[in-house]
């Protein structure tokens, strides 16, 4: 960030060099930024390590931080807790709501004087000079305390270099007071031609009063709005229970959540949440997972079962021994990540940030060229007319809901996200998935349901399927293929006893390999048996026929000679095929690139509806996909389980994790679907989409209300109607201005994804 060194010192900001955590304003470092300021962050304190202090930031402009609630030195807007368990400060909230009630108070009767007094019908009651000081006391605490936030926000901004909304309030009213203050305190400095019909030059302390006033109404709309942005956030928070039942050998104790150790036994009641992350040691039940996963439907869970926390226990009793506890557990990082990417801006906010950098010092050129204007041109009295016009160029051109406009969106997009098992690591990857055409899934998982099965054994004659099946599970046994599992379990459930592999040896993509008895032994694909010089005879067509019915084949051989295959199935996910077609309807083209042979991944990709596939792929050949398919014009999105396919998903303009989000992925994925299917990834469309509507809605409301605000504020219709927009219709229309931004924003709460 560009910032003039001396300016930053003297508003007491802090700077910081990027990577480092302490903040420092020393003369050594002023020499440094001076050098380089784009290596620099600025601040308004120092952040340094403090026991217990929660740091703060600004919405809109996250590089600003310190220890404790303020108002950002840039915008002035009221900076929010960086830890999403932090207690919500409503102070900020508290004094304006004060502020604005006592200002009402004021406000009213001054507006009341300043309008009847128009009339002349308070002529035989009060002399205007009377209604004047009457006008001018009651105004005074209005502009002089309650307003006194806008002023302090405004000249730090403008001393440092940040003119922001609330220099032009202060520009504005403060012009309208101090004008109306030297009118009634000396009415000769006024030339007479600017005096009204009563011999008196006319005062606007009730424009003054009233702008106060409705932007105290604004701030305290605004306020109670941001906060409900952070619903989301809050209710993830409430999901732990806030005591648990810890079974000890001396009995069952009740503990705080805080207390609780790895390792410890926990009771989960019929109906309670599920305390911490862990493993079932006892008992039998359905856990409701929908607030972590978005999936209504509950899922089983008995002795060995995974239990995450946060999730609802159903009607059987369960006995959990902690895995993860505090801030390792999902429901912690997912707090976490939620939090910073609300926090996040999206690249749609650049185009607010150019606009905004000139945007303030040009509404001031705007007011002082609507002055000159009236003054030189206006009818008479016009100096009178020009301080309207320009006072309220100046009220309604604040650039409040032009910032706003993206952050409110993402923040709420951010919650509505997580509460739909949707994790978003960032505001870019929201925009990234709703511009992308083109979407390449994995196969084992995403369309399959990532639980293989043996389907079929077949045997060449005078060997039995039990001894090819046994050969095959011995192997298989020391792999952690998901595949290997399959025949390992087929195994079992035949009661085989399995021999004992000597020199056991992994090829890469090909299969395995060893020795039984002394005779080398393998199991994979075509190409291993081909390279060791062994003939498949009649198992190639056999292997064929089942490839076609989406099976993998995986040929077995013993001293030298094919002896068998056996044949395993990943089951297509049920929805599979119906979500794909509501995946195309959002306007994706579908690749499943797969590392299955062809044939078996063209019957998937015929059960699944889908026409284009890419079979045989590796890790690499995944990633030249991806960048093929950039190079080719698409914006590219890549969904896969964050592991293996981690090449391609960095290459992808967008990546999505798909799966529990218990692993690496949920950090380092723009988005992470805790339910890893394809259910979740077409809500995780619908979610950019209208996150990004959302954000282009709220850009056109601020810049359109600002492209005909100002022109209306400078008097475009005067000339026309004869009508000069008042600097109060102008005060309460930038207001209302940022409450419709906000309120467009909390829509998205209601989004059907």
């Amino acid at each position: 960030m560009h910032v003039d060194p001396d300016a930053a010192r003297a508003a007491g900001l802090y700077l910081r060099h990027q990577g480092v955590d302490k903040f420092f304003c020393s003369p050594h470092c002023m020499e440094k930024f001076r050098a380089d300021p784009a290596k620099y962050e600025v601040a308004e304190s120092p952040v340094v390590e403090v026991a217990g202090a929660t740091v703060y930031t600004c919405p809109m402009h996250p590089q600003i931080r310190r220890n404790g609630p303020g108002h950002c030195p840039i915008c002035g807007m009221t900076l929010e807790p960086l830890d999403p368990a932090a207690a919500q400060d409503q102070s900020e909230y508290r004094d304006m709501r004060r502020r604005f009630w006592v200002s009402l108070a004021l406000s009213v009767p001054v507006f009341a004087l300043a309008m009847i007094g128009e009339t002349g019908a308070l002529d035989g009651i009060a002399a205007p000079i009377v209604r004047a000081w009457i006008e001018g006391v009651l105004s005074t605490p209005v502009v002089l305390w309650a307003a006194a936030p806008f002023f302090a926000r405004g000249w730090k901004g403008a001393v440092s270099g940040h003119a922001n909304m609330f220099t032009l309030i202060a520009l504005g009213v403060g012009v309208a007071f101090a004008y109306s203050l030297v009118a009634l305190l000396f009415p000769s400095a006024i030339p007479a031609a600017f005096h009204g019909m009563s011999g008196a030059p006319p005062v606007y302390f009730e424009a003054s009063a009233v702008i106060v006033t409705l932007m105290l109404m604004g701030q305290v709309l605004e306020l109670r709005a941001r906060a409900s942005t952070g619903a989301a956030v809050r209710a993830l928070l409430d999901l732990s229970p806030k005591t648990v039942r810890r079974r000890t050998a001396q009995g069952v104790e009740d503990i705080p959540l805080a207390q609780v150790r790895v390792g410890d036994a926990l009771q989960v009641a019929p109906g309670d949440s599920v305390p911490t992350d862990g493993l079932v040691i006892e008992g039998e039940s359905a856990v409701d997972e929908s607030m972590i996963t978005g999936e209504s439907i509950p899922v089983s869970k008995t002795i060995g079962d995974k239990v995450t926390g946060g999730t609802l226990n159903g009607d059987g009793a369960l006995v959990v021994r902690a895995e993860r506890i505090g801030a390792d557990t999902m429901l912690a990082r997912i707090v976490a990540l939620v939090a910073a990417a609300q926090r996040s801006r999206a690249p749609t906010q650049a185009l607010a940030d150019s606009v905004a950098a000139w945007f303030v010092p040009s509404v001031v050129a705007a007011a002082a060229l609507t002055f000159a204007a009236w003054y030189a041109f206006g009818p008479a009295p016009s100096f009178n007319y020009a301080l309207i016009a320009a006072v309220s160029v100046l009220i309604i051109a604040c650039p409040c809901a032009l910032g706003l406009a993206t952050p409110m969106s993402v923040m709420v997009a951010v919650g509505k996200g997580a509460q739909a098992g949707v994790l978003v690591r960032n505001a870019a990857s929201l925009e990234r998935l709703a511009a992308a055409d083109t979407l390449v899934i994995d196969k084992t998982g995403t369309v399959t349901e990532g639980k293989p099965k043996l389907v079929a054994i077949r045997a060449i004659d005078n060997v039995r399927e039990n001894d090819v099946l046994a050969l095959a599970a011995a192997l298989e046994g020391r792999s952690a293929h998901p595949l290997a599992h399959a025949i390992v379990s087929g195994a079992k459930e035949k009661s085989l006893a399995l021999p004992d592999i000597a020199d056991f040896a992994s090829v890469t993509g090909q299969g395995l390999r060893g020795t039984l008895a002394g005779a080398p032994v393998l199991i994979g694909r075509a190409e291993l048996l081909a390279s060791n010089g062994i003939s498949l005879g009649p198992l190639s067509d056999q292997a064929e026929a089942l490839r076609q019915n989406g099976a993998t084949a995986m040929f077995v051989a013993r001293g030298g000679q094919a002896i068998g295959l056996v044949a395993v199935q990943d089951p297509l996910k049920a929805n599979a095929r119906a979500m794909l077609a509501s995946l195309r309807d959002c306007g994706l083209a579908i690749t499943m690139a797969t590392g299955d042979a062809d044939a078996t991944a063209r019957a998937v990709a015929r059960a699944a509806g889908l026409d284009s596939v890419a079979a045989g792929m590796t890790p690499e050949s995944k990633t030249d996909l991806v960048n093929r398919l950039k190079r080719e014009g698409r914006v590219v999105a890549f969904a896969g389980d964050g592991v293996n396919d981690a090449p391609a998903l960095a290459a992808a303009d967008v990546s999505i994790a798909m799966g529990t989000g218990s692993d690496a992925a949920i950090e380092t994925a723009g988005l992470t679907l805790l339910k890893g299917d394809l259910g979740a990834l077409l809500r995780a469309r619908h979610l950019a989409s209208a996150a990004v509507n959302n954000m282009k809605q709220n850009l056109f409301f601020a810049f359109a209300y600002n492209v005909l605000g100002i022109p209306l504020a400078a008097g475009a219709l005067y000339p026309f109607t004869g009508w000069l927009l008042s600097p109060m219709i102008a005060a309460a229309a930038m207001s209302l201005s940022s409450v419709s931004v906000i309120g467009n924003a909390l829509r998205l709460r209601g989004a059907r994804l």
